[in-house]
């Protein structure tokens, strides 16, 4: 068997690359070798003299002797660069040229990478877990490519069946800060059907959520809470139309979390949302009810995804069976949300 490239291949290839290649990408089902160069696209079909699989090793083999000095440059040069820290624009574009995935995956999660080298990536692989990668980029989210990237994550949620990637899809949108008000509102709507969906909204704008009926705040509170007091505007805050909704929300993600992360994810929202509720300043001259739910809020503000590891630790289990394990530390929790709610 042959372990070389086929003459004609091995020409144009050399021929190609010794000119401004950006990026490049292998079509294995065609065969075919795409180029993002200067000069707009080239492409390249190829004529194999082997197995489909082994013709592309060489090919990509030939792609890193030119991009790195070495046929095996990746993952080692790669893992080399990351232990020394060295992700210069140099070392990312070479991860480009290569034809390899996890090549372009890894300089997409780069913390030097640029506009310019997302775009170039983007054409090189996109796809969903790309477009998450990308988005954390303050340069990229500042640029032309935050808005397509946000746009496909969001035409594509629907077809991501991992709703674990499908929950960090809506957090990178929400996060960069990308979605109109129309769109927002239609995500909101369809996560009572996704429940996971919500972690993004109860993360990145748990005081700007679409609104639920508001409690009324007792006058006294209300007082307390324009002069500054804390407990006044936590009783402000969970009564609000926002606040309403989020624990709503909360208490529908604990009915129905899909797997552990968002689990873990949920609980420091909710240790955040209350960590300003102190039990030693609840006032022992206030009505039953407002002690009940000022404690409650103490018991949500200790809340953390260390409380669910010691029982996550132990199974592998998702689903139905995982929420039937955290169902001793769940009860109280939604009990407690409950009472925020006016629900008894």
């Amino acid at each position: 068997m042959s372990t070389e490239l086929s003459p004609e291949d091995e020409l144009r290839l050399n021929v190609l690359l010794t000119g401004e290649v950006h990026a490049v990408r292998i079509d294995e089902s065609t065969m075919t070798l795409h180029a993002l160069t200067s000069l707009g696209e080239a492409r390249v079909v190829l004529h194999r003299n082997c197995r489909p699989d082994l013709y592309v090793q060489r090919v990509r083999e030939l792609l890193g002797g030119h991009a790195m000095g070495s046929p095996g440059g990746y993952p080692v040069h790669l893992m080399r660069w990351t232990s020394m820290g060295q992700s210069s624009a140099k070392n990312l574009q070479a991860l480009l040229l290569l034809g390899e995935p996890e090549a372009v995956k890894a300089m997409a999660q780069a913390s030097t990478l640029t506009h310019e080298l997302a775009r170039r990536a983007w054409w090189a692989l996109p796809g969903m877990d790309v477009a998450r990668y990308l988005l954390n980029h303050a340069s990229v989210r500042a640029g032309t490519m935050g808005q397509v990237l946000a746009d496909f994550l969001i035409e594509h949620l629907p077809f991501e069946e991992d709703p674990i990637q499908a929950m960090n899809s809506v957090r990178a949108v929400l996060g960069a800060g990308l979605l109109d008000p129309m769109k927002s509102a239609q995500l909101w709507a369809k996560a009572k059907h996704r429940p996971h969906y919500f972690v993004g909204f109860l993360e990145l704008c748990p005081d700007d959520l679409p609104p639920d009926p508001e409690r009324l705040v007792p006058p006294h509170l209300a007082q307390s809470a324009a002069s500054g007091d804390a407990w006044g505007q936590n009783f402000v805050r969970c009564y609000s139309p926002s606040g309403q909704s989020f624990l709503r929300a909360c208490a529908m993600l604990l009915e129905k979390p899909p797997a552990p992360e968002a689990v873990y994810l949920l609980l420091d929202i909710l240790g955040r949302y209350f960590s300003g509720a102190e039990e030693r300043t609840i006032r022992v001259d206030w009505p039953d009810d407002l002690q009940r739910e000022a404690r409650a809020m103490v018991a949500l503000g200790r809340l953390s995804h260390l409380d669910a590891r010691p029982i996550l630790n132990k199974t592998t289990a998702v689903g139905p069976l995982m929420r039937r394990h955290l169902a001793p530390l769940f009860g109280p929790i939604l009990i407690q949300l409950q009472q925020l709610r006016g629900q008894r």
